[in-house]
């Protein structure tokens, strides 16, 4: 456990716990804090997940701690040393830092994937949907559309869902009509409110859900039949999501592997694109 990312770390800590709905959006701050979770007061926390003092206490104790400071000096205690030094001693600067915390997530999703599993499972539930609805809002609605033009490729009917408003349950309404089985959604933080309400409105329609979301506690759990976590970095201003993006990528691996005319679908596509001189060679 000592080796892997201080997000990795605490995904391991919650893994298999019965929490509350307040107590996940709690491991979810936790999460997105991963560097300053072993040094953050009960309050400090409390306030960073938008709960009370009280809350924090009870879901120290759920992990199985007399109290939120025995958590603490846990988390303290498992924490990497030097973690902003090189082997050699030299320090990184804060750029160099976001990179490097975007490998130690690459890492932990290369860990993930040990049970490939669950991505399987996914890509043939993804094959399976026709049309296929792609679904991310906000910070997400780039992965959605990268992932959507990818599988247009491959798949004969995908249709993104990159934008909010009252039409958003109309398409999930038209999708269902036409034949869609399951759902594939990028949440990302922050976590429109719109998101977790399309995607409960999606189950209630008979759709599964398959969500790629920064954490296993994500906002979007409750709603998602199977969600595979890939962190996001948070050493700059503005969130880096190169985990969430390769995961991406290795569903539509899975979705490939998962139809049986997807290798014929791309030679297509090439000598099309090979006679209109679509690509500068």
């Amino acid at each position: 456990m000592s080796g892997s990312s201080p997000a990795a770390r605490l995904q391991e800590l919650f893994e298999g716990r019965r929490l509350t709905p307040t107590q996940r959006r709690i491991a979810h701050s936790m999460v997105r804090r991963a560097g300053d979770a072993p040094f953050l007061s009960s309050v400090e926390l409390a306030e960073l997940a938008g709960v009370s003092q009280p809350s924090v206490t009870r879901f120290a104790v759920a992990l199985g701690f007399d109290g939120y400071p025995a958590l603490r000096k846990h988390l303290r205690e498992v924490a990497p040393a030097g973690s902003e030094a090189g082997e050699g001693g030299e320090t990184y600067n804060e750029y160099q830092q976001a990179v490097l915390g975007e490998i130690e997530n690459l890492r932990h999703l290369a860990e993930l994937l040990a049970d490939p599993g669950p991505v399987e499972r996914a890509g043939r539930l993804l094959a399976a949907s026709r049309p296929l609805p792609v679904l991310g809002l906000r910070a997400a609605s780039s992965q959605a559309r990268g992932f959507g033009y990818f599988a247009a490729k491959v798949h004969p009917d995908v249709r993104v869902l990159d934008e909010g408003g009252s039409m958003l349950h109309d398409r999930i309404d038209a999708a269902r009509r036409a034949g869609a089985t399951a759902l594939i959604c990028f949440a990302l933080p922050r976590h429109p409110r719109e998101v977790v309400d399309a995607l409960a409105y999606a189950r209630g329609q008979g759709l599964t859900v398959v969500s790629v979301a920064d954490s296993a506690f994500a906002p979007v759990a409750r709603h998602s039949d199977l969600l595979i976590p890939a962190a996001v970095g948070t050493g700059l201003a503005f969130d880096t999501a190169c985990a969430p993006m390769l995961l991406g990528r290795v569903l539509l691996e899975a979705m490939c592997d998962a139809l049986p005319d997807a290798q014929a679908r791309l030679e297509e596509f090439d000598a099309g694109a090979a006679a209109r001189g679509l690509f500068v060679e």
